[in-house]
């Protein structure tokens, strides 16, 4: 970008509809992505969101000041056009989940994992039709094949917008369940991130706080709360 780009051109953002959908307008003049997509959002809320984020924006731009704006930009260059791609490797996780790989020691950790962890396992039973099966140790064993392709199938089903924030809400905590469980409001979203850190919250009990692995586990809740808005907004 060059450097008169980095700097606030514009007097007013605004939403309007257009092509099916919802643009952004700096001062009348459409938004695009950066492989110059025109930036058309699902929502009005997404839109609005997206608009927000250009408004405030003072002297020169901050693209990490506009989670939106960044998220609305990967759903449609990087997600939209290999949707499947993304899809199947998101769907893979469901194969490994997080929630099925249980500590053998000591007792402590193992009932904390089977309190707050055999929940979420039966809410997937119920809410997903896919009952996944908790394994001791970290060696891979596979899931049910029908389970895993009942699984896949609701990740296809999800649009380049809603795939875009399910990424995060996946990958963020290694659990495909519990990303389903953030997408369908089983539980409060810092809830649900604070399950999947279940392990790293058990260590820093034993072992004290590390100041780096603080702050970067609070950038993580930070993107998966984002996520999960943009999930709501898609």
């Amino acid at each position: 970008m060059s450097e008169w780009k980095r700097k606030r051109f514009w007097d007013e953002a605004s939403v309007t509809e257009q092509d099916g959908g919802f643009a952004v307008l700096l001062d009348g003049r459409g938004l695009k992505t950066p492989a110059k997509a025109a930036l058309i959002l699902p929502t009005p809320e997404m839109a609005e969101a997206v608009a927000a984020e250009w408004a405030a924006q003072e002297g020169e731009i901050d693209p990490g000041s506009m989670p939106f704006t960044r998220s609305a930009n990967a759903a449609i260059d990087k997600v939209r056009p290999q949707q499947a791609e993304v899809a199947d490797m998101l769907a893979d996780y469901g194969d490994s989940d997080l929630l099925c790989y249980r500590a053998d020691a000591p007792q402590h950790l193992v009932d904390r994992q089977a309190e707050h962890w055999d929940p979420a396992l039966e809410w997937a039973a119920a809410a997903l039709g896919v009952r996944l099966e908790p394994r001791v140790g970290i060696m891979h064993q596979p899931q049910e094949p029908q389970g895993q392709a009942r699984l896949r199938a609701q990740v296809h089903a999800l649009d380049p917008f809603q795939l875009a924030a399910f990424h995060d809400l996946v990958s963020l905590t290694g659990s495909l369940i519990l990303g389903f469980a953030a997408a369908q409001n089983w539980r409060d979203a810092d809830a649900i991130w604070q399950m999947s850190r279940l392990d790293e919250l058990w260590q820093e009990e034993q072992w004290g706080q590390d100041e780096e692995a603080q702050a970067a586990a609070e950038l993580k809740r930070g993107a998966f709360l984002h996520a999960k808005k943009f999930f709501d907004f898609a």
